[in-house]
């Protein structure tokens, strides 16, 4: 008996009991289903990783201000004034492997209005000129802030895709004014729509682009008051050199705060690469787990396909008996039955894609929630499950290849 033989008996065979075999495959289309949902899921978490902490930049180390309530905020205050442009000097002059360092100051509470009388909820956010570098920005129309505007605290403004849209509909926004507060502003350039909206991960806040606008960071600081217990500034992105580790930078540069800041706590170090290497352990964990519980649901559906086929076995044994009594060989009755418990696996498993892919799908549509289903994930559920279906059958057919055909003619 060949392989084509062996196939077509096979789909005789399950043909002729397709609630059996439906019921049968069940397992098999479950725990494929599981592996490639689950896995596509974490694809996309990892995918989605990947952005956030790009957007970080992965050579960066941000100092970022703390948030306190008015008491601590005093008390604070009387050692420290908070992150400030003498933190950006003293990092720049004494912190080695470093290319770039850029203040940012976020206005608070500010009111925006358009020339045209609309009005925006958009961030507004004080920047150096090396800002757009640092998170990768791109400019859809205009330019970006440059040092001239900050050496001459210009009042000139970026802004992102949302917000000229919500100030100044589809009309071209070059050149247009707006008022932050009691400023104005003209708009000298218009950020690319690209990017997420997405403002946090691993609980460290992301701006939004989209949402924004800019503004020189010189022009932030002497032009809007701020209450006197918030920090001058609320980050500081630090750009290292690719040679440079972040920890090591960060660790450098906490010391050195922690010395201009009189020993007070008022800032916190966040480093993207130890947020990627913590989203990738995560990660691994999450794929272990998924697998193994997907893992199960495979077990459970090779232990059913043995059990059916045992059942075949039992049921058959007549008909092995007389394909014996004619010539058919051990080997030819034990490749019939491997082939038969191959081909309820491999059906189980095209099903399995299906439902995997489907719920992959309804999970990002429902959940807003990005998902990649992956060729590799396809591969291994459906390997595992074919694997797990042909160790399943190849009991039950040295059972029936062992039978005695004499006996066998005599079973009823």
């Amino acid at each position: 008996m060949n392989f084509q033989e062996a196939l077509l008996t096979s789909r005789a065979n399950i043909s002729a009991h397709k609630m059996r075999s439906l019921l049968t495959m069940l397992g098999i289309v479950f725990g494929v289903g599981a592996v490639i949902s689950m896995l596509s899921i974490g694809a996309g978490a990892e995918q989605q990783a990947l952005e956030m902490i790009a957007r970080l930049g992965l050579h960066n180390v941000v100092v970022r201000a703390k948030e306190f309530k008015d008491d601590a905020a005093r008390e604070i205050r009387t050692k420290s004034l908070g992150v400030s442009m003498r933190d950006c000097e003293a990092i720049r002059e004494a912190v080695p492997g470093i290319e770039l360092v850029a203040p940012k100051a976020k206005i608070e509470p500010y009111q925006i209005l358009a020339a045209a009388g609309t009005t925006d909820d958009a961030a507004v956010y004080g920047v150096a000129a090396e800002h757009a570098r640092l998170v990768e920005l791109t400019i859809s129309e205009g330019r970006f802030l440059d040092p001239l505007d900050v050496r001459d605290h210009a009042q000139v403004a970026v802004i992102g895709n949302a917000v000229r849209r919500d100030l100044f509909g589809y009309s071209p926004a070059l050149g247009k004014d707006l008022k932050i507060n009691d400023v104005w502003f003209e708009v000298v350039g218009v950020l690319d729509p690209g990017g997420g909206e997405i403002d946090s991960f691993e609980g460290v806040a992301i701006s939004s682009a989209a949402s924004a606008i800019y503004v020189p960071v010189s022009t932030a600081l002497r032009k809007f008051d701020k209450d006197p217990l918030d920090s001058p500034l609320t980050e500081i992105v630090v750009r290292l050199a690719e040679a440079e580790s972040g920890r090591e930078a960060a660790r450098v540069i906490d010391a050195l705060l922690e010395h201009l800041h009189a020993g007070a706590k008022d800032y916190e170090l966040v480093v993207p690469e130890a947020l990627l290497a913590e989203s990738k352990r995560t990660q691994r964990l999450f794929n272990i787990v998924m697998g193994c519980i997907a893992g199960i649901s495979l077990l459970v559906g090779g232990i059913g396909i043995m059990n059916i086929m045992l059942a075949t076995v039992l049921e058959r044994t007549r008909e092995i008996g007389i394909r014996r009594a004619v010539g058919a060989r051990r080997k030819d009755i034990l490749f019939q039955f491997i082939v038969e418990s191959f081909s309820l696996s491999a059906l189980g498993g095209l099903v399995g894609i299906l439902m995997g892919v489907a719920i992959a799908q309804m999970v990002a549509a429902a959940a807003d929630w990005p998902t990649l289903v992956t060729l590799w994930s396809i591969m291994l559920a459906t390997g595992v499950a074919m694997t797990v279906g042909l160790i399943s059958g190849i009991y039950p057919a040295f059972r029936a290849a062992n039978l005695d055909p004499i006996e066998s003619l005599r079973y009823e």
